[in-house]
């Protein structure tokens, strides 16, 4: 049997596998892609953590608590051992006129199939993180990346100003809960070139009926092996947050993509993925009565989770 949660991902990675047109990428690695689908989550059965493989929670909740204070650094994600933003800041600094190493050109790819590189590119990566972890200047200079999703959920700039959407979205949740205006997008056109990488999770919308708040999510890109199973838990833990922030409780995540696809070299693990089958979803607490805006990370507990080992698959950057 499968739970309801790793059912839907399933029917998804099944169906790009059996339908996927063959596409070519901004990495060069090669996708199976689909174009438009949906899955819905009823959050009130639990929550999303798939169990088919296991996903870190920790990872998840402090890089949403990253965004919802607006940080763009990775400085803060260090802290927790939270490596998923890593690549694309260590790039800025291999090919700026500082660095001095060894080349490190396509070192996403060249990691994978060379051994004796990926020494030279893990000996690297190490510098980086202790001189972001402990050099002010360096940290400022080539830990951030730029106006990402922190920057436009909070501090999203127009020629008329700039808006903080995520308190203007709780605002006008709790005071006109039957609006359709409560949206919040991270695709701004006018700084998507200021971006370590544009936002894939670009807009999501929330909706509230008989005391409960939905989401959608629109996502315009997806990873489905490695990025959908993180969307999933981060927007249903956003929900979480900002339904008890609102007084509500909790009712769908409701996920929906354009470009959805397995990479090439996913292949392997997405049907190891599928030969499994599921456990109960665990269930979520909160330890805390902070506002979300000072929610940490130590005030959020996944109980009963019960997972299958997780399983390794290299980042196109």
């Amino acid at each position: 049997m499968m739970n309801s949660f790793d059912q839907a991902y399933h029917d998804l990675c099944r169906k790009v596998l059996d339908t996927g047109k063959n596409k070519d990428d901004r990495t060069n690695t090669g996708t199976l892609s689909i174009f438009g689908h949906q899955m819905r989550f009823d959050l009130s059965k639990g929550f999303p953590l798939l169990t088919t493989k296991k996903v870190s929670f920790k990872l998840i909740a402090t890089e949403l608590i990253w965004f919802v204070r607006g940080d763009t650094n990775i400085k803060y994600l260090l802290e927790f051992n939270n490596n998923i933003w890593n690549e694309w800041a260590f790039l800025k600094w291999i090919e700026s006129d500082e660095y001095n190493g060894p080349d490190m050109t396509n070192f996403g790819h060249r990691a994978l199939v060379d051994e004796a590189f990926n020494d030279e590119y893990q000996a690297q990566l190490k510098i980086f993180k202790e001189k972001i972890l402990t050099d002010t200047s360096f940290s400022e200079k080539y830990g951030d990346l730029g106006n990402v999703y922190g920057k436009q959920w909070r501090n999203f700039e127009t020629k008329h100003g700039s808006t903080d959407q995520l308190k203007d979205v709780i605002e006008s949740i709790k005071h006109n809960p039957t609006s359709r205006r409560h949206i919040i997008s991270a695709w701004n056109p006018g700084e998507i070139d200021t971006m370590a990488l544009p936002p894939c999770h670009t807009m999501f919308q929330f909706y509230v009926h008989e005391n409960k708040l939905s989401c959608q999510l629109y996502q315009r890109s997806a990873d489905i092996f490695l990025g959908v199973p993180f969307n999933i838990a981060s927007y249903s833990l956003l929900t979480h947050l900002i339904a008890r922030e609102c007084g509500l409780e909790v009712g769908e995540f409701v996920h929906t993509f354009g470009d959805a696809h397995i990479y090439s070299n996913h292949i392997d693990a997405v049907n190891a993925q599928l030969s499994r089958t599921s456990f109960e979803p665990p269930t979520l607490k909160i330890h805390s009565d902070k506002s979300l805006f000072e929610i940490d990370y130590e005030d959020l507990e996944i109980v009963n989770y019960k997972a299958h080992p997780a399983i390794k698959a290299p980042i196109a950057v």
